[in-house]
């Protein structure tokens, strides 16, 4: 299991849809997000993209000095560049960091969003665009030159001249729900990522995935992108969850999912479906709440629970394919150090070259506060 964390470049907080308790995502608190799940044993972190965030690229360029393993899952829009300089920007940042470059491909499904971005393609014609991009982009950084010309991309003797570290090239994530989607899914990425939906109807689209992958002679690996809301006790995490939520008034919730509405994500409308504006029943499967997506766009649900019970979840979506998670939570430092505590012992992580001393928390009157000892069974 290789679980991710998130860099919030579009703003953090204790609240959704509050301005109270928000904080500002400055450079220093990339950092702060960043060395925190580099230090922790998160395996990467997924940087976002669209008009409400930093740029992801040249986020993630800055965070390569001030962490050592972390690797980072960039996402990518095929749409609002041509896939030469894309490839170009992919090499020099795996170069840069020394092969810690993972690629997020986004169509999109916010039609606002993209056309502020200058894009005025239907639903499948961005994957057509983006099926096209990506053939260009794999070519060129697997060191061929390439001439082709397409129904939206052109290029004429374009090559890469400094390469990438990874072979063939940077892996490709994606995820979508659509037909035009699994079959993007199928022959092209190395890892399809869903939204947390219950893992029956995960199970479902990755064994879509997988037999769409199979005709063509092809393996896909899997992964499940969630929230996650982990306290030492079930009803701890559930009153966290309700608080989460404390602010949303009626009318922002309503607001929020007539700009949703307008979205053409296939994804997007299962996750709206999921809840259906209303908090009345938010828990849609054992311990996976809809809460986030009432105001959220993109990933809705969270796991909720102490740390044992996250765990458990996490490997029913692992026993049906998923090997990767993409988590994050609120606020996102504070929410890394939670899971870590709580829910990576249950799944065998380990922070990186942790030195093995016995956790004694502060010293107490210059004496070491002695363990709880422990009731024998027998």
């Amino acid at each position: 299991m290789d679980i991710f964390w998130f860099i919030p470049l579009h703003g953090d907080g204790r609240y959704l849809g509050s301005q109270q308790g928000a904080r500002a995502v400055d450079h220093a608190y990339m950092k702060q997000v960043a060395q925190a799940a580099d230090a922790l044993g998160f395996g990467g972190v997924l940087l976002p993209t669209g008009r409400s965030c930093e740029d992801s690229w040249i986020s993630a360029a800055s965070l390569i000095p001030v962490t050592e393993r972390l690797k980072f899952l960039v996402a990518l829009r095929p749409t609002t560049i041509s896939p030469t300089v894309a490839a170009r920007q992919a090499a020099t940042l795996d170069r840069l960091s020394g092969g810690r470059l993972l690629v997020n491909v986004v169509a999109g499904g916010d039609s606002a969003d993209l056309e502020a971005d200058g894009t005025f393609l239907s639903h499948d014609e961005r994957y057509e665009h983006a099926r096209e991009f990506l053939h260009v982009w794999t070519r060129l950084l697997q060191g061929e030159e390439v001439t082709y010309e397409g129904k939206h991309i052109r290029v004429k003797g374009a090559k890469q001249l400094f390469p990438a570290v990874q072979k063939p090239y940077p892996p490709l994530y994606f995820g979508g729900s659509s037909d035009a989607a699994h079959d993007l899914a199928a022959e092209q990425v190395e890892l399809y990522l869903t939204w947390g939906e219950p893992p029956a109807e995960v199970e479902k689209k990755f064994n879509d995935v997988r037999r769409r992958a199979e005709k063509l002679g092809r393996k896909v690996k899997f992964g499940v992108r969630l929230h996650v809301i982990a306290r030492e006790t079930n009803d701890e995490a559930w009153a966290a969850a309700d608080r989460l939520i404390a602010h949303l008034d009626d009318a922002t919730i309503a607001k929020a999912q007539a700009n949703i509405a307008t979205m053409d994500s296939e994804g997007q409308k299962r996750m709206a479906a999921l809840h259906g504006g209303n908090r009345a029943k938010l828990e849609i499967s054992p311990n996976l709440w809809a809460g986030v997506g009432l105001v959220r766009g993109g990933a809705g649900t969270a796991l909720v629970g102490d740390g044992e019970t996250i765990a458990r979840r996490l490997k029913e979506y692992q026993d049906i394919g998923a090997e990767t998670f993409v988590l994050s939570g609120y606020p996102h430092l504070e929410e890394a150090y939670r899971v870590a505590e709580l829910v990576f012992p249950h799944v065998g992580i380990q922070a990186p070259g942790q030195i093995k001393v016995a956790p004694v928390g502060e010293i107490m009157g210059n004496a070491v506060v002695p363990p709880v000892a422990k009731v024998s069974q027998s």
